[in-house]
């Protein structure tokens, strides 16, 4: 049987300032975001290697207010709308994927109009660059010993001291292996050519909605909420819609490109 290694939330410390792995986590995300970026932006791409600062810095902002605000409204609309107070206390933890999910593609959104681009364009320049970034988050989780999985009896199966003292499936480190580098490795692949317009993005909603779908049945559901409907927790009626919308935007891409191919 396994445990946590409980490692010491605080990477280092200078004078009162104290630099957190969660924190670092999402500096890593962002800083392999531009790199990556920069390797896709080349000549024919239609994006600039200097795109990507401007990028980062709208989506920085649609990352952290989306991922809040959906945390809010998805997860505990009736605590913060007793405490209003606390909605934009992020230090206090709650962020939500799919809230920042759309808080990312608002601010791809600002940032097409802001420079004259198709809105699917950007989407589909960006898509290969999100898993990464999901997966250094996703290691911020397993530092900080939280999102554990349910209990079992696999071998790999780790003892959270946070949560009890039963065995339970490493989830954090699932999301991070699905959603992170295999959708990565997807997607990075299949851009490597041309595709029509809509399809990466496409891939990349169908991708991490079934993988995030899967890994939702190893994770300890939120202990606020339960099992919903059908047996399912809040993040599998949240994928839902999503792999809809990517379902339904690959086959119309399929339809517009030569061949019938996308």
């Amino acid at each position: 049987m396994l445990v946590h290694p409980q490692f010491d939330p605080v990477a280092f410390q200078v004078g009162p300032l104290a630099v957190r792995w969660y924190g670092l986590m999402y500096l890593v995300g962002f800083v392999l975001f531009v790199a990556l970026g920069k390797i896709r932006a080349r000549p024919g791409s239609g994006f600039k290697p200097a795109d990507l600062d401007d990028m980062l810095f709208y989506g920085v902002f649609g990352v952290i207010l989306g991922g809040r605000l959906g945390y809010v409204l998805f997860y505990k609309p009736g605590y913060y709308l007793q405490h209003p107070g606390e909605i934009l206390a992020i230090w206090q933890g709650g962020m939500s994927f799919h809230g920042g999910f759309l808080g990312v593609l608002a601010a791809a959104l600002i940032w097409a109009r802001v420079r004259g681009k198709r809105f699917l364009e950007v989407t589909d320049f960006i898509a290969p660059l999100i898993p990464l970034a999901l997966a250094a988050g996703r290691l911020g989780n397993f530092i900080n010993g939280e999102l554990w999985g349910r209990p079992t009896d696999v071998p790999w199966g780790m003892v959270f001291p946070q949560a009890d003292t039963l065995a339970r499936h490493p989830s954090q480190l699932y999301h991070f292996a699905l959603e992170g580098v295999l959708l990565f490795v997807v997607l990075w692949l299949y851009t490597r050519k041309p595709r029509p317009l809509g399809a990466a993005s496409a891939v990349f909603l169908i991708g991490y909605g079934l993988c995030r779908f899967i890994v939702e049945f190893y994770r300890e559901p939120d202990a606020f909420l339960g099992l919903l409907s059908l047996g399912l927790t809040m993040g599998q009626w949240l994928c839902v819609p999503m792999i809809a919308l990517g379902v339904f935007m690959l086959v119309r891409a399929s339809a517009k490109a030569p061949g019938g191919r996308a």
